[in-house]
């Protein structure tokens, strides 16, 4: 299948920036777990030529279609989610996307800057979602400045165009078949809970429950010197039937508000 390839070709980036997923994926799969993927999620920012638009065109091709519109006012940020036509277990799709124009004009210089150093014959393009970092070596003195008007934006900086987090679908498993057991089950083997709004967002009630582990703290490279600070991060998801008796396939933005801080700066 067309998509699996895109899929592979972002798991084998993802775990590469963030090896505490693949820990995760390994202690799932000793325990006798089989790992599907509920969803993936990409970051940008609003300008025309690397926007959801842009980052959805490989999705599209290989048998993606859109699904539904999100809008998060605090963290000031579209989003889009899309679902394979045919493959009803592929992963859902999401993509997210800051309103530079609500920002300080610091911040919107600085993306305007980076985008522009693109090389020309990337932007528009849908290979954009593997590239990474298109703009050369950051600076933390901007990641720095960038982190406190927006945590998202001093991500995008730095690693660009890539997987911000998969996401372990809780109704794949078997033995850990709730969130909470999930999230003990992390927390026993070392892992830090996102905490923000409470451990599980969302309830039953509303038909979908996500929790996510801290982003692994990595080295990198910055022109001032190397420094650990936040990468990816996995989530794990759980979801409810709907009234007609079908798994709930959307996104409640109020929950995923709060697991977009799983990527916020923190100190090990």
């Amino acid at each position: 299948m067309e998509a699996q390839q895109v899929f592979d070709r972002l798991w084998a980036d993802y775990i590469s920036q963030n090896p505490a997923a693949k820990r995760v994926y390994d202690l799932f799969t000793a325990e006798g777990e089989t790992v599907y993927n509920d969803h993936i999620a990409f970051r940008t920012f609003n300008d025309p030529r690397i926007n959801i638009e842009v980052l959805s065109q490989e999705f599209l091709k290989v048998g993606y279609e859109y699904k539904g519109s999100y809008n998060f006012e605090q963290k000031k940020l579209n989003a889009k989610h899309f679902e394979h036509k045919t493959f009803k277990d592929a992963p859902r799709v999401f993509i997210s996307e800051l309103r530079t124009e609500e920002f300080s004009p610091f911040l919107q210089e600085t993306v305007k800057g980076i985008i522009d150093a693109i090389p020309s014959g990337m932007t528009g393009k849908s290979e954009l979602i593997y590239a990474g970092n298109l703009w050369g070596t950051p600076s933390f003195e901007v990641y720095e400045a960038l982190r406190k008007e927006s945590e998202y934006a001093a991500w995008v900086y730095v690693y660009g165009f890539r997987a911000n987090h998969f996401t372990v679908s809780i109704n794949g498993l078997k033995k850990y078949d709730t969130i909470r057991k999930v999230n003990q089950f992390l927390k026993d083997n070392g892992f830090i809970i996102n905490a923000s709004g409470g451990e599980v967002k969302g309830t039953p009630g509303e038909l979908l429950e996500q929790s996510s582990i801290m982003a692994g703290i990595l080295p990198v490279k910055f022109k001032e010197g190397t420094f650990e600070i936040p990468s990816c991060y996995y989530e794990f998801a759980m979801r409810y039937p709907d009234s007609d008796g079908k798994l709930y396939s959307g996104f409640i933005a109020k929950s995923a508000d709060k697991i977009f801080e799983s990527t916020d700066f923190y100190k090990k």
